[in-house]
C-alpha cells in the first residue's frame, strides 16, 4: 500500500467542540469552535484559533477575557446554531442558562465543563487569530466526575471532524495513557 498525498489542508481528528463565550455589545455571545487545545502546563494556557471575521474576536480583544464551555451530546442543536449565526446578526444571550465567574466572561450552565480565561496573548496568523488564554477557574458538577476527576464517559462531549464537518460522540476507552506502552517491545509488530 502506498501513501497518498493530501495537500496542505489537513485536520487532526477529532477536535473537541466548545462554545466560546464573550461579551459583545454588552450582551453574552457564544460561538461554536473546534480549533482549541491546551498549549501550556504552568501556567495553564488554552489556545483557540478563530477566523478574524468572527464577532467573537471583537469581544475577546475588547474585554480581554473569554470562556470555554464543553457542551454535551444533548446540546448539539443549540451548539451548532451558535456556529451558523453570527453574534453581529443574532442575539444568542438567551439560548443557554448563564453564570459568571471571576472574569466576567459568560459561561453556559448546561455545559459539563466551563473554563474562564484571561487573554494572555493574541497571535496574528494571517486569516486567524490564535488567542492564548490563561485559565482563571474551571467549573463542573459532581455528576461529571469519577473519583474526583472529569470522566469523559459522563461528560458526553461533542467531537468534530473536518473537512467532512461532522459531529461525533466518544467511543470506547482503549487503554491507559503512559501505561499501555510500558510492555511494548520494538521487536513486536503491531
Amino acid at each position: 500500500m502506498s501513501k497518498i498525498t493530501m495537500g496542505d489542508q489537513v485536520f487532526v481528528y477529532p477536535m473537541p467542540v466548545v462554545l466560546l463565550g464573550t461579551m459583545l455589545d454588552k450582551r453574552p455571545n457564544f460561538m461554536t469552535v473546534g480549533w482549541i487545545s491546551r498549549v501550556n502546563y504552568k501556567p495553564p494556557l488554552l489556545g483557540v484559533g478563530i477566523g478574524k471575521s468572527h464577532a467573537s474576536c471583537d469581544g475577546i480583544l475588547e474585554k480581554g477575557y473569554f470562556s470555554i464551555n464543553y457542551p454535551n451530546e444533548d446540546m448539539i442543536g443549540p451548539t451548532d446554531y451558535c456556529g451558523i449565526f453570527s453574534g453581529r446578526d443574532v442575539d444568542k444571550s438567551g439560548i443557554f442558562r448563564l453564570f459568571f465567574g471571576e472574569t466576567g466572561a459568560p459561561m453556559v450552565y448546561e455545559s459539563s465543563l466551563s473554563v474562564e480565561c484571561n487573554l494572555e496573548r493574541t497571535i496574528d496568523l494571517g486569516s486567524n487569530y490564535l488567542f492564548l488564554g490563561s485559565v482563571v477557574q474551571s467549573y463542573t458538577e459532581g455528576i461529571y466526575l469519577t473519583e474526583g476527576k472529569l470522566d469523559i464517559r459522563k461528560m458526553l462531549p461533542l467531537l468534530l471532524t473536518m473537512p467532512d464537518n461532522s459531529y461525533w460522540s466518544v467511543g470506547e476507552k482503549l487503554g491507559d495513557a503512559w501505561k499501555i506502552g510500558t510492555g511494548y517491545s520494538k521487536e513486536e509488530k503491531q
